[in-house]
């Protein structure tokens, strides 16, 4: 694997505490490294059995986030701080539109399909790997291995991934009205089947 690849996988994945620690540090803007654990125990919903460890756990976290550029580490008046980077702000958006279209749905389907064809070189299969678990986790179904169909509105989204995992032409975004057998396709989603 390339240095350009290592670069890319430092940045892939991003854990709770890590995703807890850039949400902090959006809305904050700078965040004090020092109250940085208390935060936390708030956005991640639960008390951890030894503090020690969360406090460590914690400081590995934003040493992974600072190893990936998604935050650098500032001093001013003495105080350590965290602030986000651009691909820091990029992550987030990221995260935040797949929680938001995981999470809210229309109400009403507009009747066309939105469609995501990949062609992802071989020597960049955990980049292709990254893409698909993100589709299948935000609710695409796969049609075939390069090729997944969604009923809503995810054009942000694909414009996201691309950035961030650096697509660019190989993502083909679509809509269209109707395809053969969508029959099963609609009875998964849980929308209105044609009446022919």
């Amino acid at each position: 694997m390339g240095n350009v690849e290592k670069d890319l996988q430092k940045r892939l994945r991003l854990g709770a505490v890590e995703r807890a620690i850039l949400s902090t540090a959006s809305v904050a803007g700078l965040l004090a490294i020092a109250v940085v654990a208390p935060n936390l125990l708030k956005l991640l919903k639960f008390v951890p059995s030894n503090k020690t460890a969360f406090a460590y756990r914690t400081q590995s976290a934003l040493k992974r986030l600072a190893d990936k550029g998604l935050i650098v580490f500032i001093e001013k008046d003495g105080k350590k701080f965290a602030r986000l980077t651009t691909a820091g702000e990029d992550a987030i958006r990221l995260e935040e539109k797949i929680v938001s279209m995981k999470t809210h749905r229309p109400k009403k389907w507009d009747g066309k399909w939105r469609m995501v064809i990949f062609d992802i070189p071989e020597q960049r299969r955990k980049v292709r790997g990254r893409l698909r678990e993100i589709m299948q986790e935000v609710g695409f179904v796969r049609l075939q291995d390069s090729v997944w169909i969604f009923p809503y509105d995810s054009e942000d989204l694909v414009t996201l991934l691309k950035a961030e995992l650096r697509l660019g032409s190989d993502v083909i975004y679509a809509i269209m009205d109707s395809f053969l057998d969508e029959r099963s396709i609609r009875t998964h989603f849980k929308l209105p089947l044609k009446t022919d």
